[in-house]
């Protein structure tokens, strides 16, 4: 495993002015935008839910390096959702009913599924999650999505995050290591977290393009044109890819040498 007893795990804050964020942020595309909007409505809810499946194991750690990962990762992770939260006030102010989505998706994901979950599979739904959203960060971060494209407030929230995430990642991994390092219990939270973050992430982006007014001819142009750019800029799949890396048996989040990704841009935008 990727020797991870150096890493310091800081949580910072940022100061974001979104009032003159258009609604069609992403460079003019509809569709674009509300894919990017879609997993944003997510983010909130679903770091509280992070941070609650770590929490409840904590008295099973006694690394005292991973033990102050754990509270990096917890301060990161609380200051993610008051951003996003944030933004959410802009997307009403926009003219969009989020409320509606918000109130099923926390319903079902937190109200029933998490109840459900025993607390161990709970906590490889949480390790999995951290997988995809660090690809999801290595996007952002590696493959430049949002140069050009995007104001710089939508710019500073994703990129900060990203570059955190990247921080993170192995934080909920090593301790489900630590609780429960069954292979079938790590595939089983990956098949939860993949079939949870696909289908909400759909589910409200759709929300969002329902109330758009542009016609499904003109949504299916928008959407081919982002896949064209997302390709020309070499973004990396999600899903495909993760969840092939995350079944090899001797995966480690920390596998893949990213971190400098995160450190350059930290640096640059005085976060370091």
């Amino acid at each position: 495993m990727p020797d991870g007893t150096t890493r310091e795990i800081k949580p910072r804050s940022i100061d974001v002015d979104f009032a003159s964020v258009p609604r069609h942020w992403l460079g003019g595309s509809v569709v674009g935008t509300h894919v990017a909007n879609g997993v944003n409505l997510l983010f909130p809810a679903g770091e509280r839910f992070f941070v609650r499946s770590v929490r409840k194991y904590m008295d099973r750690v006694h690394d005292p390096v991973l033990l102050e990962q754990i509270k990096g990762f917890f301060g990161q992770e609380g200051r993610h959702a008051k951003e996003h939260e944030r933004f959410f006030k802009i997307l009403e102010a926009q003219g969009y009913d989020i409320s509606r989505f918000l109130a099923i998706y926390e319903k079902l994901a937190y109200g029933v599924l998490e109840r459900m979950l025993p607390p161990e599979l709970a906590l490889s739904t949480t390790a999995a999650c951290e997988h995809f959203t660090a690809i999801m960060a290595e996007n952002a971060l590696a493959a430049r999505l949002l140069d050009d494209v995007a104001p710089a407030a939508m710019r500073e929230l994703i990129m900060w995050h990203a570059s955190e995430e990247i921080e993170h990642r192995a934080v909920a991994f090593d301790v489900l290591k630590q609780v429960n390092d069954a292979y079938a219990l790590r595939v089983a939270g990956l098949a939860v977290a993949a079939s949870c973050l696909g289908g909400f992430w759909l589910a409200g982006t759709l929300s969002l393009l329902a109330q758009e007014k542009s016609s499904m001819r003109s949504l299916w142009r928008d959407w081919m044109g982002s896949r064209r750019f997302a390709k020309q800029r070499n973004r990396k799949a999600v899903f495909g890819p993760g969840i092939r890396e995350y079944l090899r048996r001797d995966f480690h989040p920390l596998d893949r040498d990213i971190d400098s990704l995160a450190s350059e841009y930290l640096a640059s935008a005085g976060l370091a």
